[in-house]
């Protein structure tokens, strides 16, 4: 691993991130029980509430939290500045997030507007107290990385994501915004989608796989534009979706473009990196970029289907997210154990490879990636959601006993008496 230029010692408190990264599995549990126990028929539309409880329990119980664990973790450690009060921060963020989620659910399923607006609170404030406290570290950056840019940027996409979510769930409440409701939920679900996760991931990319697996380093104009772009063609996206429809395939077009060259330098990068070791983390990496690619056609040939397959994107970009999400907690909950326990003094630790189990976590990706593919296969034969349902929930039990094992190690570790005094180094 190389960690030229992190500031090592400004890494937060482990609980930040890991309260996080243990809570988005169970959140994508949860939603494969909604699945399994939803009319197989509401799904195939994207304005159906079980499909709107369903995508939210996945995008803010399980993307949202990782996100937002990861950023708690990296921005510190790579802009070499500190969050204010991050432990006490995360904490209730973390609390009024999990909550509101709940609420949400039951809220939207059962058309209950008091909970959709204790929904509305919780997710907002818990949202938008993590953006400010981390807009408030950014603002002391002094050397703005290409990933710290990223970051930044993916920022302000999550806080106009915010706010439009906010006026959705105030829609359920008040049916007079009800009429706006399809109009802002676009432009919400590409935002939130394409500029806070998509370009959240290309900036942590530029640093993580390099970092990770001696890869070569992404050029230097790559990093400093391609997240802009990507910007650029998302504003055009929405100002042409809203006012000038016939030209929004354009932009569409601009937006795949840049996310399809990014899956191709990735997967050049990965080729001709200098550390050959092979495991499951790039098999999800690679995966991803294939779940990219399809769905970046299907979201293109959707303009010319008058969106007709636009539950088939979704699930493919979906998996393009997900994927490379949950091969980054494979790789970023074994190091931040490792890195934690090193910095106490412990030498005796497992090593990052041996906090995972390789068998366990091979068939939580063939799980994964075939129940994937198995909704899709649902959309036009409903009869077998229930049996691809069941490979998701299993995929995901799978995975958090597997982050579960890893935190169990740090704590087991954690009892013994450290091989160095570190005190004099506080």
């Amino acid at each position: 691993m190389q960690f030229n230029g992190l500031s090592l010692e400004q890494a937060p408190p482990i609980s930040a991130p890991l309260r996080f990264y243990l809570s988005a599995p169970l959140f994508a549990i949860l939603a494969g029980i909604l699945m399994l126990l939803s009319d197989v028929s509401a799904l195939q539309s994207r304005y159906s509430i079980d499909s709107i409880v369903i995508t939210h329990t996945i995008t803010i119980g399980f993307m949202s939290f990782v996100m937002l664990g990861s950023l708690t973790q990296m921005l510190p450690v790579l802009a070499g500045v500190k969050m204010y009060r991050v432990d006490l921060v995360t904490k209730i963020s973390h609390i009024a997030m999990v909550l509101g989620t709940l609420f949400m659910i039951v809220g939207l399923k059962f058309e209950v507007a008091l909970l959709n607006a204790f929904a509305m609170l919780l997710l907002g404030s818990g949202f938008l107290a993590m953006i400010v406290v981390i807009f408030m570290a950014i603002k002391k950056v002094k050397n703005f990385t290409p990933t710290v840019t990223g970051m930044s940027l993916s920022l302000v996409f999550a806080l106009f994501s915010v706010l439009m979510g906010i006026f959705l769930l105030f829609s359920y409440i008040d049916p007079d915004a009800s009429i706006y409701r399809n109009i802002v939920a676009n432009t919400h679900s590409v935002w939130a989608i394409f500029g806070f996760a998509g370009i959240l991931i290309v900036g942590v990319t530029f640093q993580v796989l390099p970092m990770f697996y001696v890869a070569p380093k992404f050029k230097d104009f790559y990093q400093k534009r391609v997240v802009l772009f990507i910007s650029i063609s998302l504003i055009l996206w929405m100002i042409t979706s809203l006012f000038f429809q016939s030209y929004a395939v354009a932009a569409k077009l601009w937006i795949v473009l840049f996310f399809a060259s990014f899956a191709i330098v990735f997967l050049l990068k990965i080729k001709n990196r200098k550390r050959k070791v092979s495991d499951i983390t790039l098999l999800y990496y690679k995966t991803s970029s294939i779940f990219l690619a399809l769905g970046s056609l299907f979201w293109i040939g959707d303009e010319f289907y008058l969106s007709q397959h636009i539950v088939v994107t979704s699930i493919f970009i979906g998996g393009f997210i997900l994927s490379i999400m949950i091969g980054m907690l494979y790789k970023i909950v074994p190091f931040l154990i490792w890195f934690h326990l090193n910095a106490m003094g412990y030498m005796n630790i497992p090593t990052m490879n041996e906090m995972i189990d390789k068998k366990l976590a091979l068939i939580q990706f063939i799980l994964f990636v075939g129940s994937l593919l198995g909704f899709i296969f649902s959309y036009y034969l409903e009869a077998y959601l229930s049996l691809f349902s069941m490979a998701f929930i299993i995929s995901m039990v799978i995975l958090q006993y597997n982050i579960i094992t890893a935190v169990l190690i740090y704590k087991r570790v954690k009892k013994t008496k450290p091989d160095f005094d570190m005190s004099a180094f506080a």
